[in-house]
Parts: C-alpha cells; structure tokens; sequence
C-alpha cells in the first residue's frame, strides 16, 4: 500500500462573529444597546411603581445588600441620586472616590473592584474618566457593573431619566415604549457633542422609539461626520433654524476640561447657540427643555430660561432617583437570581 500522504481539502464553515460577551452579569447596565424596548418599559414601570410605594416597605426590598459607588469624577446628581436610589431600596452603600482611597496611591482599577468584591459589595456603581472603564470592571469582577459615566462613551441612565422627562411631556402615561412611541418628535441636542456621553447614550436610545435627533453646535463642538451617527440623526448647524422643528431641547455644558487645547471663542458660541428668553418664546414656544446639569448659567442657557416654565431641569433630577431605583434593583435582585441558579 501506498504509504505517500494524500492531501485532503477540508471545507470550513465562514466563521461567525461571535456574540458579544457583554455585559457578562445580566443585572449589569453597560450601554443603553444592553436594553431592549421591553427592558426599556419595564425600568421605566418599575421607576414608577417604586416612586408610588409606601417608603416603609419600599426600604425592605433590598435590605441589607451591599452596594459601592465608585467613583474616580467629580458628581453631584448622579452620586446623589444612586445612592439615594439604593437606601431608598434598603441597601447599604459605600462610596469610594479617587481623593479618598486607595486609588489616590496607584491601585488599578481592576484590583480596587477586586477589593470591594472581597469586601462583600453585591454590585457597583462606577463613574470614571476613561471610556470603556465599566467593561473592564465587570469583566474583572462579574459583579453587576452600572455605568454612572464613562469618559467621553456613555451615561445609560442619564438617557433613560431624559426619556421618562419627554414622555411624560409629549406623551403623557406612556411607559409601555415601542419603535413608533416617539415618531414626530424632534429633540434636538445643543452644545458640547464631541465630548459628551449624555449626547451620545440619548442618540443611541431615542431613535430606537421613533424620534428625530437633531445635533446643534460648531464645528469644533460637533464634527461633520456625526452626521453618520446613525438612522434618525442629523446635523444642523443654525441653531434657530434647530429651534423651530423641536419639541425637546436638549442643552449641554461646554466641557471644558475636556476641550485638550481646542480654541472656542465664548462670545461667539453665546452668539449663535445660547437659548435665550427671546429665542424660546419667539421660536419654540411649546417645547421643552432639558438639561443633565452641571449648568453654566449664562453661557449655554441663560437663568431666565433655566428656572422659566418650559424648564424640565429639576424633573430631570427627579427622574434620576427613580430610574436609578429600578436599575440598581435589577442589578441586585438579579444578582440574587445568578446565584440562586448555581
């Protein structure tokens, strides 16, 4: 017998991508694509039956379950509201900032999730200032990871706090949310883009509902190729022509402290982009403002126009409490449920 080799010709399938491994815990809040609509609806039912509830038994849900805050930026409404949000569920919290710990001397990230896994912390809540942040510290911990801020990536919660506010003005009672939920509505978003997760988490949930994001601001604020964003989304750049078509507006801060050497005339920006008394009455009388705060008075909005009856500002932060409710709720109880199957 022929002992010679014959070379045989395998035939491979065309290789698939594989799924995304993220978010490795499901109670986990990465990125706003981590929802469907119907987990959409269902945090925002929950945000609402948890507001309804009688407090006293509202704080037996998640009692005694452990919860870190760890955040490496500076934060007032986010760090507030989720932590508020977590003793409101009866879970005990502790926060953990850049200034006060361990971190301040070097420690990575992941060993500082690491630690407080050891510590007993059943999920955490992070804000940080690099992009991707909360990927890493899920897959180092597989604790359930909410994404507080990322960089200049995403704020899931902040786009689902800003649709509970829309909603609840151009939809009224509306919670159950579908493709068409928010068709005809325009909300356009004014200000620092490039920079911002606000923008970018609201750009990738609101046209999922129907809307028609309009992005506003200066080229050195908002490149042309954003344009390319996504079905739903475009760009324009005369800010009272942006007025006309909007229900919503939505303002953002200049972020300064992330501009790394951009030159911006702020006279010129307070020109042509800041909404002003005159500019909302003259050109959008009806619509609604927003805001995901810090503001700057004077600069992207004026005060008038901040504390006047067509601000939804401090509904925001309302809101925030609530949502933050069903999330860490759904983190936690969640969590409960993986370790029941195991």
């Amino acid at each position: 017998m022929n002992a010679t080799a014959i070379p045989v010709r395998r035939q491979f399938a065309t290789p698939q991508a594989p799924a995304s491994p993220f978010p490795y815990h499901p109670g986990s809040l990465l990125s706003v694509q981590d929802l469907n609509l119907e987990q959409v609806s269902h945090i925002l039912a929950r945000a609402t039956a948890l507001e309804n509830q009688d407090p006293l038994s509202r704080d037996r849900i998640l009692a005694k379950r452990r919860v870190a805050l760890l955040f490496y930026e500076s934060s007032t409404r986010t760090r507030t509201s989720f932590e508020l949000a977590a003793k409101s569920l009866g879970a005990d919290t502790a926060l953990v900032s850049s200034l006060s710990s361990s971190i301040e001397k070097g420690e990575s990230l992941k060993d500082t999730g690491l630690t407080l896994r050891a510590l007993g912390a059943e999920a955490i809540i992070l804000r940080h200032n690099s992009s991707g942040a909360a990927w890493l510290l899920e897959e180092a911990t597989r604790l359930p990871v909410l994404n507080a801020g990322d960089g200049m990536h995403e704020h899931p919660t902040q786009a689902l706090l800003d649709l509970r506010t829309i909603l609840a003005h151009v939809r009224p009672g509306v919670e159950t949310v579908a493709e068409d939920t928010l068709a005809g509505v325009t909300v356009t978003i004014t200000g620092d883009i490039l920079h911002s997760r606000v923008a970018r988490s609201n750009m990738l949930l609101l046209p999922r509902l129907g809307a028609r994001v309009v992005l506003c601001g200066p080229k050195e604020l908002l490149p042309d190729l954003a344009a390319n964003a996504g079905p739903g989304i475009s760009i324009e750049r005369n800010f009272e022509t942006a007025l006309r078509q909007s229900q919503v507006m939505m303002m953002l801060r200049i972020q300064a402290e992330r501009l790394a050497g951009l030159q911006l005339d702020l006279e010129e920006y307070k020109a042509g982009y800041q909404l002003t008394g005159d500019r909302l009455r003259e050109l959008a009388p009806q619509a609604v403002v927003l805001h995901p705060g810090p503001i700057i008075r004077g600069l992207e909005l004026t005060a008038g126009v901040a504390d006047g009856p067509q601000s939804a500002i401090l509904e925001q932060v309302r809101n925030g409490v609530a949502i933050r409710m069903a999330v860490v709720e759904r983190a936690l109880m969640t969590a409960a449920d993986v370790r029941g199957t195991k």
